[in-house]
C-alpha cells in the first residue's frame, strides 16, 4: 500500500500550516528552529498533548527522529514537509550521532561469507525475470505445492527503531538482501537470519535490491525514497557508487531497477503529491522518468521524461504560482522486452493541469535511447493531488480519480501463442495490451472496486496459463487516534484475489477476502501486497498479517499456520472439495 496517498485529517493540516507562510520553494535555507516553531511547536509545545514534549525529544538521535519523519509514527505529519525541512528539525532536536549497530552476537561467524552457498533457489529483484511476471518453477524457488501446506516459521528478523518494514528482499546465494525504513540495507544468511554486513543509505529503502554480475561477485544496485540510487559490492557492502537521477526535491524511487547488457533502468516516483498539502506550495513541477546508467560506473547511458518541462499557469488562490505540466511518476519496475528491444512502463497520475497522455498509460520507450516509441493511455484527464481530500487550493481542476499504476506490466505468452501485456490499475481493472501493435488494447477486465487506496496497487503475477490479481480496495483513513501510521481501516471491506485466463480476461476464479477476525485497530483485509507464484501455488499477503497461498486451480486456500511470535502466518482450507462446499474461508479464523 502506498502510504503516501492515505488521506490526512483535516484538523490536523490546518495545525500544521496555520503559522507556516515560507513558500515552498523558497531559496532560504531552512533552520531547525524555524521549522520547529512553524511546523511541530502547535503540538510538542503544548501542555497535556499526547506529543511528546520538546525537552523529550531531545533526548533522542537525530537519526530516529528523522526515521520517525520519513516512515515513522510522524509519516503523516511529515507528508507535507520537504527533506532539508526534516533534516533540519531533527538536527535541531536530536542529539548526534549514529543509532546503535546490531548486537555482536546478530553477526554471522567469521568463518561464514556471504553468497558461499551454492544454491539453486533464489529471487533476485523485483521479479526473478524481466518479464516482470513473479513467477518460479519448483525447482528454482526450492518449493513445491506439496511442501507448501508444511512451512512454518524458521526465524525472524526486526528492523531496529522502524515501524515499518515495506522492502521487497532478495535471495542469491544463500544471501539475503533487503533494504529498510531506517535507510539501512543488510545482507543475511538466509538459513540463519544472522547478519554478514550492514550499509546506511541516505533514505529509507522499499526497492528490491539487483544484483547484477560483476567480476567474480556481483554489484547490488537500489534506490532510496529521496532520490539517490546506489551499488554495493555483495560480498562486503562496501559502497562502489552513488548518484542523485533526478534534481528535484521530491524525488523518490520506489520501483525496483532492472538491469540490460551491463545498463541499469531506473525509475522515477515522487512526494510532490503530499508537498500540494501546503496551499504556498508552487503546484507541481515533478516529471516522473527512467534514467539508464552504466552499472560499472553510475554514468548516464539516457534519461527520458514522461512529460514535458512544466510551464507556469497561474497562481492559486493562497497566491502560491501554479505549474504545468507534471506529474506521471513510475512508481513500479520497469520490463525488459530484449526481442522487441523495447522498456515497458507504467505511469501514475498528472498533479497539475495540463493532463497529458503519457499519465496513467503503459509506455514503451526504445532500449537503447531511452525515445519513447508507444504510448497506451487507459484513464485520460487524471490530474489529481492530496490537496483535493482537504479541498485544498492545490488540487488540480479535474480533481481526477487518481487511477493510476502502481504496478508493474507482465510480458507473457498466452496459451493460444500470443504474447501480451498485461497490467492492473487502481481503477480495479486489468488490461491486456498488444506489443506488436504499439499498445492496442486486447481486453479489460475488472477485478475490483478501485479507488484511492483500491484496484490493483503492488503487482500481479502470471504464469503464462492465467493472470492473478489481488486487490487492495481498503476502506479507512488517516488520523491522528489511529494506530501505527494513523491509519484506521474497515475490518471487513477490502481484497480478493481473482485468476483471468490470458487470452481473453474472462474470470477463472475469484477467491473473496478474509474479513479481520478478530477486528482489531488498523486491521484491514485489503490485499496490496505484490504476488508471487510457483506451479499451482499463488501467494498473497493481507493487511490482516497473513500470507495466504491459493490453489491456482480453483482458488481455494492451501495452507494456514498458527500464529507465531514473528507476526507471520501462513494458511490453507482442508482441501478442494471441503473449500467449494464451505467456500475458501481458511480454518484458522
Amino acid at each position: 500500500m502506498r502510504f503516501a496517498r492515505t488521506s490526512v485529517n483535516k484538523l490536523m493540516i490546518a495545525a500544521i500550516f496555520a503559522t507556516s507562510s515560507a513558500s515552498a520553494q523558497n531559496t532560504t535555507p531552512v533552520t531547525g528552529a524555524d521549522v520547529y516553531q512553524n511546523r511541530c511547536a502547535k503540538c510538542h509545545d503544548q501542555a497535556g498533548s499526547r506529543a511528546p514534549a520538546k525537552d523529550v525529544l531531545q533526548k533522542m538521535s537525530a537519526a530516529r527522529i528523522l526515521r520517525t519523519l520519513d516512515f515513522g509514527l510522524m509519516m503523516a505529519v511529515a507528508y507535507p514537509m520537504k527533506r532539508d525541512e526534516r533534516v533540519a528539525v531533527a538536527n535541531f532536536l536530536g542529539t548526534q550521532g549514529e543509532d546503535t549497530p546490531p548486537p555482536a552476537n546478530a553477526f554471522c561467524p567469521a568463518g561464514m561469507q556471504p553468497l558461499s552457498a551454492a544454491s539453486a533457489p533464489s529471487w533476485t529483484g523485483w521479479s526473478p525475470s524481466l518479464s516482470n511476471a513473479r513467477y518460479q518453477s519448483a525447482e528454482q524457488a526450492g518449493l513445491s505445492m506439496a511442501q507448501v501446506r508444511h512451512l512454518k516459521l524458521k526465524w525472524a528478523y526486526g528492523f531496529a527503531g522502524d515501524v515499518t518494514s515495506f522492502a521487497a528482499p532478495t535471495v542469491l546465494d544463500g544471501t539475503l538482501f533487503v533494504g529498510s525504513a531506517g535507510g539501512v540495507v543488510q545482507a543475511l544468511d538466509a538459513k540463519t537470519g544472522c547478519v554478514h554486513w550492514v550499509f546506511q543509505a541516505n533514505g529509507p529503502v522499499r526497492a528490491a535490491i539487483l544484483p547484477v554480475r560483476n567480476g567474480s561477485s556481483y554489484s547490488l544496485v537500489f534506490g532510496d525514497l529521496i532520490g539517490w540510487v546506489y551499488a554495493l559490492d555483495a560480498k562486503s557492502g562496501k559502497m562502489l557508487w552513488k548518484k542523485r537521477v533526478d534534481d528535484h526535491e521530491a524525488s523518490r524511487l520506489t520501483g525496483s531497477p532492472v538491469a540490460l547488457n551491463d545498463v541499469v533502468f531506473i525509475p522515477e516516483a515522487s512526494w510532490e503529491e503530499n508537498r500540494s498539502l501546503d496551499p504556498q506550495y508552487q503546484c507541481c513541477t515533478f516529471r516522473g522518468s527512467v534514467t539508464a546508467l552504466r552499472v560499472r560506473d553510475g554514468s548516464l547511458v539516457w534519461k527520458s521524461y514522461m512529460v514535458d518541462a512544466p510551464q507556469k499557469t497561474g497562481v492559486n488562490s493562497a497566491g502560491a504560482a501554479q505549474w504545468g505540466p507534471s506529474g506521471a511518476p513510475i512508481w513500479s519496475s520497469p520490463t525488459v522486452d530484449a526481442k522487441r528491444g523495447l522498456l515497458y512502463i507504467t505511469t501514475g497520475d498528472n498533479y497539475s493541469v495540463p493532463a497529458t497522455s503519457t499519465s496513467d498509460a503503459v509506455i514503451a520507450l526504445g532500449l537503447k535511447t531511452g525515445r519513447i516509441v508507444w504510448t497506451q493511455q487507459v484513464t485520460a484527464n487524471d490530474a489529481y493531488t492530496s490537496a483535493c481530500r482537504t479541498k485544498g487550493v492545490n488540487c488540480p481542476s479535474t480533481n481526477g480519480p487518481d487511477y493510476d499504476f502502481g504496478s508493474s506490466a507482465l510480458l507473457v505468452h498466452a496459451p493460444n501463442g500470443k504474447e501480451i501485456l498485461v497490467a492492473g490499475q487502481k481503477s480495479g481493472v486489468v488490461h491486456a495490451f498488444d506489443p506488436d501493435a504499439k499498445g492496442k488494447i486486447l481486453w479489460e477486465t475488472r477485478v475490483g472496486k478501485g479507488g484511492i487506496n483500491g484496484g490493483v496497487q503492488w503487482g500481479m503475477a502470471s504464469d503464462d496459463q492465467k493472470v492473478y490479481a489481488a486487490v487492495s480496495d481498503v476502506s479507512g483513513v488517516m488520523n491522528m487516534g489511529g494506530p501505527v501510521g494513523g491509519a484506521t481501516f474497515d475490518p471487513v471491506q477490502g481484497g480478493g484475489l481473482t485468476a483471468l485466463h490470458l487470452e481473453d480476461g474472462a474470470k477463472a476464479w475469484f477467491a473473496p477476502s478474509h474479513p479481520c477476525d478478530p477486528p482489531k485497530p488498523g486491521c484491514s483485509p485489503g490485499q496490496s501486497a505484490a504476488l508471487a507464484l510457483i506451479p499451482g501455488v499463488v501467494f498473497s499477503a493481507s493487511l490482516d498479517g497473513h500470507i495466504r497461498a491459493f490453489s491456482t486451480e480453483d482458488g481455494p486456500t492451501v495452507y494456514c499456520s498458527p500464529s507465531t511470535r514473528g507476526g507471520l502466518q501462513f494458511c490453507w482450507s482442508a482441501g478442494t472439495k471441503r473449500a467449494r462446499a464451505g467456500g475458501t474461508r481458511s480454518l484458522c479464523q
